[in-house]
């Protein structure tokens, strides 16, 4: 009786020093991955915080005008982020209305009508297509792409368009290759990957009994799409939209070897211009004093205008999640 009850003594010891030792474990997993997290919130914070110490005289020395003044004199000292910030959220908007659409359409092909032999190595070359460096994106630009569009796009819709009211000052300009709609279109190619892959695997985590179930009440393909899969993957597609703008609005490479680089407002869309990205690559190496400043609050600005579209991305879903009574 007094062996058997030491050995009921001894399990719930040992029991009790187990239930410690989990507890113990849990808790310094628990404060680990906390750190890491903190880690993120720290180095973003740290980031925010240098930006704007670095971009401090420029804010104080020109104030709210900085975001609309549009002169950008080096040598007299006078900064305004106006045509940087219409050069890339002009390149950036001309992007993602090119990529999304393709992207969505790659997404639905992969998804929904490509033969099974075809799916994974059409897949995987596209998946491919988002490791290419940016830099191989600009060359390619500018000495394949740039050329070809001066003289076989620019020309032509030029010629076409150039007499017809207010559409016609959009395709005005010299036909170099260059300017706001090649830095778009480069950037549409760039951004096509991320947006079609993200797309891609969102669809398919839409349970299949769904997708039968539609097939079964007589729905066509472009309904089972827009009806069951895009409403059951809403954040996923918008989550994947969002990635590509934010590659898009903070591209450098790709965007200054076909943007032309010029500092002044675009008239068309042929016209060349600058981005925040590109003034920033072109000019960071050799600037000083209040002319680094306003670099830098270029760089604040353009975390500033990410931030912006992601909060708005995220309100958006949640009104469309409270629309739907979630």
């Amino acid at each position: 009786m007094q062996t058997s009850q030491a050995q009921s003594d001894r399990s719930g010891e040992h029991m009790l020093a187990l239930v410690k030792r989990q507890r113990l474990q849990d808790g310094l997993f628990h404060r680990l991955t906390q750190l890491f997290s903190l880690l993120v919130l720290v180095a973003l914070a740290g980031i925010i915080v240098s930006l704007f110490v670095n971009a401090w005289p420029t804010f104080q020395k020109f104030g709210l005008r900085f975001l609309w003044y549009v002169e950008w004199d080096i040598i007299n000292g006078e900064f305004g982020a106006a045509i940087a910030i219409v050069g890339t959220l002009a390149s950036a908007g001309l992007a993602m209305l090119m990529a999304v659409p393709l992207a969505f359409g790659i997404a639905v092909f992969l998804t929904e009508t490509c033969p099974v032999w075809l799916r994974r190595p059409l897949g995987t070359a596209i998946e491919l297509l988002a490791a290419v460096p940016s830099i191989i994106y600009g060359m390619f630009g500018l000495f394949v792409f740039a050329p070809l569009f001066a003289d076989y796009i620019q020309v032509p819709l030029r010629e076409l368009l150039a007499g017809m009211p207010i559409i016609g000052v959009l395709f005005g300009g010299a036909p170099n290759g260059m300017g706001i709609l090649a830095a778009g279109i480069v950037l549409a190619f760039m951004v096509l990957p991320f947006v079609a892959a993200v797309m891609r695997d969102v669809f398919e985590i839409t349970p299949p009994i769904l997708r039968e179930s539609a097939y079964g009440l007589g729905c066509t393909t472009w309904e089972v799409v827009g009806k069951v899969v895009l409403p059951y993957t809403q954040k996923g597609v918008i989550g994947g939209i969002m990635l590509g703008l934010g590659r898009a609005l903070g591209e450098t490479m790709a965007v200054t070897f076909v943007i032309g680089n010029a500092n002044r407002l675009p008239t068309s869309l042929f016209s060349p211009g600058t981005s925040i990205a590109s003034t920033l690559a072109n000019e960071f190496g050799e600037a000083t004093d209040l002319h680094m400043s306003s670099l830098f609050a270029l760089g604040f600005l353009l975390f500033a205008i990410t931030f912006v579209v992601l909060a708005l991305a995220k309100l958006m879903i949640s009104r469309a999640e409270k629309a739907k009574g979630f």
